[in-house]
């Protein structure tokens, strides 16, 4: 029975340790995207108003249809 229970862990190991690396690299990969959104916001604000724009509309809102 001992044997049973060793070969099942061993026969899942290698597939949680792939999920856990899939799931580790693509929320890298969000948060990287996350950061990268903001501080490219933080950068056109900045300009806009080195430029005296207004102030640029959320590209994230829905918009309605007329």
């Amino acid at each position: 029975m001992n044997d049973f229970w060793a070969n099942a862990i061993w026969s899942l190991a290698p597939t949680v340790l792939i999920g856990l690396i899939f799931w580790f690299v693509m929320r890298s990969i969000l948060r990287a995207d996350r950061t990268e959104r903001a501080a490219y916001a933080q950068i056109e604000a900045e300009e806009r108003a080195k430029l005296g724009l207004e102030r640029r509309p959320d590209l994230g809102a829905e918009r309605t249809a007329d």
